[in-house]
């Protein structure tokens, strides 16, 4: 039996319960002063609705939204006009506005190991097999776009 793949939201998920854990276990510096942290309010929903948009693309493509399965479109409109990776994009603003209402310091060094782990684990792959399937179509829309923003 195929074991299932460990998919981008669990990684999200493990991210967020460690930067929890690392607030309460290791604040270190609480570095945003109430009320101020209420302005991870922005990056949190600005990546909930990053996600939300490029989500809504894909079933508007009609192609897979999950990585390593075969997309039978190469979707390039809509916020993917601004980024290769609005998903991924999507769940470092998530961390980073969670990590601004947590106020510590320390819960901030998940976000760019979580950044390098989608880049290695997810990004890396996709992009290769999109440059695969959709040849020179794909080229031109990765010199014209940038990976993440």
């Amino acid at each position: 039996m195929k074991g299932k793949a460990v998919l981008p939201p669990t990684y999200l998920l493990v991210a967020l319960i460690l930067m929890a854990l690392l607030h309460l276990l290791i604040p270190v510096v609480k570095f945003v002063p109430t009320p101020w942290n209420l302005l991870g309010i922005l990056p949190l929903a600005c990546g909930i609705a990053l996600n939300l948009l490029a989500d809504r693309d894909f079933h508007r493509a009609e192609t897979t939204v999950k990585p390593f399965e075969t997309s039978s479109a190469l979707v390039t409109t809509g916020v993917f006009r601004i980024t290769r990776n609005p998903m991924y994009l999507g769940y470092v603003l998530i961390l980073l506005g969670v990590g601004l209402l947590l106020r510590s310091l320390m819960p901030l060094v998940v976000i760019p190991i979580f950044g390098f782990l989608m880049a290695r684990v997810f990004i890396r792959a996709e992009e290769e097999m999109l440059q695969e399937r959709f040849g020179p179509a794909w080229d031109a829309y990765a010199r014209r776009v940038r990976q993440w923003i």
